[in-house]
């Protein structure tokens, strides 16, 4: 996508307290392209073609575990290991430097989301994305992640850093709405990114395995 002035975006009011269900549409003369989110554990472990389904941003404790980089490149703390996803349900998660993030793995892979992609003529696209079952209260933001083989970029979604962040609520749901610049494509993905530090970083993710997680995706 390439930059341009952006306007605010709009916060949908109410949030979602059941699974997502994808709901058939009318046609209309703009095209529109709803994706279901998966959970970035499983996107990046058969992108990479891990041998176990393994999620390179957070972290459970294992007594004996050398500190060392995980399968991407994130550097851990000494007794932690990249969690699995066959790891119990109850492990409490961790960041790379140690730091409790007060979730288990089964609350961290519970989430789900919708996005409607919506083209708004060859410049920007409409972004409506609805979730359920995030970290209670979590503070989060939507970037666009660029695929290419030289290596992978990552941009705010509303290509500012300034309207693409948002707070789920006490049940976990949340929907936010925003335009995005330019239109998208299997070269690109929206992703959702978990901010243990409740903060925002503008145009920045965060410092990625300690304050800031991917925990879902969406490639059209």
């Amino acid at each position: 996508m390439h930059n341009r002035t952006l306007s605010r975006p709009v916060f949908l009011a109410g949030v979602l307290t059941s699974p997502l269900v994808a709901v058939a549409r009318p046609a209309s003369a703009q095209t529109k392209n709803m994706l279901s989110f998966v959970l970035h554990a499983a996107f990046f472990s058969l992108e990479t073609k891990q041998p176990t389904l393994v999620d390179p941003q957070v972290f459970v404790k294992q007594d004996g575990a050398p500190g060392g980089v995980g399968p991407q490149n994130i550097t851990h703390a000494s007794g932690l290991r990249p969690v699995q996803l066959m790891d119990p349900p109850e492990s409490a998660l961790y960041a790379a430097n140690g730091t409790p993030l007060g979730v288990t793995l089964q609350t961290w892979t519970a989430a789900q989301g919708l996005v409607d992609l919506t083209a708004e003529g060859s410049d920007d696209t409409h972004v409506a994305a609805r979730f359920v079952r995030l970290i209670p209260n979590g503070r989060y933001s939507l970037f666009e992640a660029h695929f290419a083989p030289e290596g992978n970029t990552f941009t705010p979604l509303d290509g500012m850093g300034r309207s693409n962040s948002f707070t789920a609520a006490a049940d976990g749901g949340a929907a936010i709405a925003l335009t995005a610049p330019g239109t998208m494509t299997h070269a690109d993905a929206v992703l959702l990114v978990y901010h243990s530090d409740g903060k925002d970083h503008g145009a920045q993710r965060g410092t990625v395995g300690v304050t800031a997680h991917h925990q879902l995706i969406a490639r059209p």
